[in-house]
Order: structure tokens, then sequence, then C-alpha cells
């Protein structure tokens, strides 16, 4: 697990510094979720399909530097906790900037 805690550790302590690139990265894979929106697929749809996809990908990324599967699945229990834990953290503060700002990002007025 070493392996995958040192990139995590360095792609986290790299946001203040890339944080611009960090946020216009999500920006566009927010707008290609939106784009998803129509009469036959909801945002609860989009947002499962989003979030799988989100899985896949940190996947593939905590599987660089791996070699033999076997090895990866020995820090299954490291990976989910650390992604995990990511998640959480961002979900959180995604939830106290949206309610701080909830009139002007749904457009709902009292």
């Amino acid at each position: 697990m070493s392996n995958l805690n040192e990139q995590m550790t360095n792609n986290t302590a790299e946001l203040p510094q890339d944080a611009n690139a960090f946020f216009e990265r999500a920006d566009s894979v927010i707008t290609l979720a939106n784009s998803q929106l129509s009469p036959n697929s909801h945002a609860g749809q989009v947002a499962a399909s989003l979030t799988y996809a989100a899985a896949r990908f940190a996947v593939s990324a905590a599987s660089i530097g791996f070699v033999k599967g076997s090895d990866f699945a020995k820090e299954k229990v490291d990976i989910i906790a650390f992604y995990t834990e990511q998640y959480q953290k961002m979900l959180s503060d995604n939830i106290d900037d949206y309610a701080e700002n909830f009139e002007k990002y749904t457009g709902i007025k009292r």
C-alpha cells in the first residue's frame, strides 16, 4: 500500500499548487454529466453512472505501480478506505457549499 499512499498523498498535496487545473477538470466532468440529463435520464440516474465511472477510474489509477493482480488485491481494504475517506470529505464540503448557496445553485427563491 505504500505505493498507493505515496501516489495519493502526492496528488492530494499538489492540490493547493494546482487548484485551478483540479477544479477545471472537475467542472469538465460535471458539464459532461449535465449533458447526459434528458427526459429519459434524470439526475439520480446520471449521478449513479458518474459514481460508477469514478469508481472504475479510481481503481485504474490505484493499480498503477502494481505488477501482479494478486498484489493489488491484497491492498483492497486500504484502497477502499482511502477513496471512501476522500469521497466523504469532498461530499461534506460540497453539501456545506450547496447549503450556503442553495438559492444561487437551484434558482429556488423563498
